[in-house]
């Protein structure tokens, strides 16, 4: 297993073995133990699988607040995609920055998105299959939402805003600064870091700004 660095230290991308032959190959996509030795020790609650036929399908930019914050270990089974976590906690060194990469069936990366970012993505082939556990139950009352083209981002996506197809409530969504119910930066002490929750686990506990 793999381990990569993007521009936030919270956000990692993770490249599983995989052992071939002419039959195929196997791949061990998550292991508890080995996850945990990077900082990944996450439980996770479920399970979702995403398929998007079209090109240019954009999802995002969403996250959840606590009780409910969580989590994503995301990857490609077919397809590609441009990836995108923000960090959304106030007071953090990296507040309002993002981190990018394609992750795709064929160089088989997988993203870990920590509660407190926000995240979205954009596939760049058609029928791209997206395949994600989340470390807390998808709760409605609890969602909230970047629009994803906010112009303080900066965010360089591989799509034009008249060729995305974007559902109708992430068109609407407000720009970061609009945001009211974002979270609360605490440094990290651990070794290796907490990259399970939006603030070091010896800390305080995790709370939401309003």
């Amino acid at each position: 297993m793999q381990v990569m660095a993007t521009p936030l230290p919270e956000v990692v991308i993770v490249v599983p073995s995989r052992i071939g032959d002419e039959r195929g190959f196997f791949s061990e996509v998550w292991n508890a133990r080995e996850f945990a030795s990077i900082g990944i020790d996450a439980i996770f609650a479920q399970d979702n699988h995403v398929l998007s036929p079209l090109k240019g399908t954009l999802r995002g930019l969403h996250y959840q607040i606590p009780p409910v914050a969580q989590g994503k270990l995301l990857r490609v089974s077919r397809g590609a995609i441009f990836d995108v976590a923000v960090d959304i906690r106030r007071g953090s060194p990296t507040f309002g920055r993002h981190a990018t990469a394609i992750l795709s069936s064929e160089n088989w990366y997988t993203v870990w998105v920590p509660p407190g970012f926000a995240h979205g993505y954009c596939t760049l082939e058609e029928d791209t299959e997206v395949q994600y556990k989340v470390t807390d139950f998808y709760s409605p009352e609890h969602e909230r939402g970047i629009w994803w083209n906010d112009p303080a981002l900066m965010i360089q996506w591989p799509v034009t805003i008249e060729a995305a197809i974007v559902s109708e409530r992430d068109q609407k969504l407000s720009r970061l600064f609009e945001q009211r119910e974002l979270f609360e930066f605490t440094p990290c002490s651990c070794n290796p870091p907490c990259r399970t929750v939006a603030v070091c686990r010896r800390m305080a506990p995790m709370n939401v700004a309003v």
